[in-house]
């Protein structure tokens, strides 16, 4: 092997904080994470392909590789190159759902199918991904069509910060959605992840089963 990690994560790069902040945690020296471009959440047909490409690059120099992805919106086209090279990934169809975690956020859908969700990283990057990214910065009139069958806004807290509730409120108003928040740490982030460090036949150390938020 070229790298000293046993273990790869190939990820997303919109949970790039929250993985380097569970490795520091948690003490996983054996795992390198490669991020890929965060634009990628808001063009879902190319994470495959790029994921292809990271999993290609590391061949042979680490036992495993994991992948800190849902489907995000790939439509089972990520989990048919996962399937071929014998790589799992975090459950769930998107971050949302593993943040939450499955049960919860089927919860959080039945009871408004509306809904539009962010994620901490969402909220800092909001302007960039959501308003420049839609073309809302440069065309104010299309809020009303992306967003006409929305009824609320839920932020998925990972960290406990009222900067980012704020921001998260206004961002809420901006788009004329009623505001709501759950917190729920990294969810079933913390745990995949675990389960691609830690080799299932080792009890886990104290420190390994901490689940801290963010800062």
């Amino acid at each position: 092997m070229s790298s000293d990690a046993p273990v790869l994560i190939i990820a997303c790069g919109a949970l790039a904080r929250e993985i380097v902040a569970l490795k520091r945690v948690n003490g996983w020296s054996g795992m390198d994470v490669q991020c890929l471009p965060p634009e990628l959440h808001n063009r879902p047909e190319q994470i495959p392909a790029a994921v292809q490409e990271a999993i290609d690059e590391a061949r042979g120099r680490h036992a495993r590789i994991f992948v800190a992805y849902a489907d995000c919106g790939t439509g089972g086209r990520l989990d048919a190159v996962l399937q071929a090279e014998g790589i799992e990934r975090l459950p769930g169809a998107h971050c949302y759902e593993f943040y939450a975690s499955s049960a919860a956020f089927e919860k959080l859908a039945d009871e408004e199918p509306g809904t539009f969700y962010l994620t901490d990283f969402l909220v800092r990057h909001f302007d960039r991904l959501v308003i420049e990214g839609l073309g809302i910065d440069k065309h104010p009139e299309l809020t009303g069509e992306y967003f006409r069958n929305y009824r609320r806004l839920v932020y998925l807290v990972q960290s406990d910060d009222a900067e980012l509730s704020a921001a998260a409120r206004v961002a809420a108003g901006r788009l004329g959605l009623a505001y709501e928040e759950r917190r729920t740490g990294y969810g079933e982030l913390a745990t995949g992840l675990e389960s691609a460090v830690r080799p299932s036949n080792r009890p886990a150390t104290a420190t390994e089963k901490r689940v801290a938020w963010h800062r």
